[in-house]
């Protein structure tokens, strides 16, 4: 919805804007609804000059025709599909993380989400040399755990100082600061943390759910708007900057007593890709320092939910 401004086409000037306001026409949108002629007695101007703003604001404002093909197109052009470095986890999410979307991984305390992620940030900073942004909501992100895990990966210790050059952690813990954070990403800040001629590929928020879960519920119904603005913003992120983002949730247990990620019904439908993972309890997992578990797909648009399920090894 776009607010009739002065200045914004020849001829609206604050006369005819406030002429506007009192016919009730406050939109591009209510202006274009309207019946120019009727409008036009009713502002006092004439028909002409009302049919000619209309036109300029309808080449302003309107969407241009495309066709499938061209829509496709372009998908194939602007979508990376980027590894997660865990073999396992990228069969179960049809070969990696997409750009241009949003993956959920869920879980319960000590389900391993934290790691996954860090192991994501890890790969594609050394392995693919792109640039990634971590915003880490509950402190459990440090760069110590990070160079321990590239030690893993390579025991040059430059290889090892870029890669961490290339992960950009913001550690926030209001979300009206993360909010503030990712709005200044969109506004020019993804260009500004590049190093090293890499671009932003993915953009990680641990945990998602971590501020918003106790604004929601009872008398406090700012965090439903709060919960839809950082919705917005990551799937903004996403498709214009061609980023993958990487969210956690937590998760609750239905009425049934199943297990489901948190957050109710309306950010169920802002992941594009939901995992869920638990714990794996057994004589192979206390062995291994209970370093596996098991992921579950439960949403995808590219395969089947619930049937699809893995075990994956986190890092210790």
């Amino acid at each position: 919805m776009v607010i009739l401004r002065v200045g914004m086409c020849p001829g609206l000037d604050e006369d005819l804007l406030g002429n506007l306001r009192a016919a009730d026409v406050r939109t591009v949108e209510d202006l274009i609804s309207s019946d120019t002629e009727e409008l036009a007695r009713k502002c006092s101007v004439s028909y002409k000059a009302l049919l000619a703003i209309r036109r300029v604001l309808l080449a302003q404002h309107a969407a241009f025709p495309v066709s499938g093909a061209d829509l496709y197109e372009e998908l194939l052009s602007s979508t990376a599909i980027l590894s997660t470095g865990n073999p396992s986890l990228d069969k179960l999410l049809d070969s990696g993380l997409y750009t241009g979307e949003i993956t959920e991984l869920s879980g319960g305390p000590a389900s391993g989400k934290s790691q996954v992620c860090f192991g994501v940030a890890v790969h594609i900073s050394h392995h693919l040399k792109q640039t990634v942004v971590y915003v880490d909501t509950t402190g459990g992100l440090t760069a110590s755990r990070l160079l321990q895990m590239l030690r893993t990966e390579t025991s040059n210790t430059d290889e090892q100082m870029e890669a961490l050059q290339r992960i950009h952690i913001f550690h926030l813990f209001d979300i009206y600061a993360v909010l503030d954070c990712l709005y200044g990403l969109c506004s020019g800040g993804l260009q500004q943390v590049c190093v090293g001629g890499g671009s932003v590929k993915a953009v990680i928020v641990d945990s998602v759910s971590a501020l918003i879960t106790p604004l929601l519920g009872g008398k406090q119904s700012e965090g439903m708007s709060l919960m839809t603005q950082v919705a917005g913003v990551l799937k903004t992120m996403a498709k214009d900057f061609n980023v993958a983002a990487l969210v956690t949730n937590h998760v609750s247990r239905s009425g049934n007593g199943e297990v489901q990620p948190g957050l109710g019904v309306s950010w169920s439908h802002v992941p594009r890709t939901r995992i869920l993972l638990e714990r794996v309890e057994s004589a192979a997992a206390s062995v291994s320092h209970s370093s596996l578990r098991s992921a579950t797909l439960i949403k995808s648009s590219r395969q089947v939910p619930q049937a699809a399920q893995t075990v994956v090894k986190t890092y210790c």
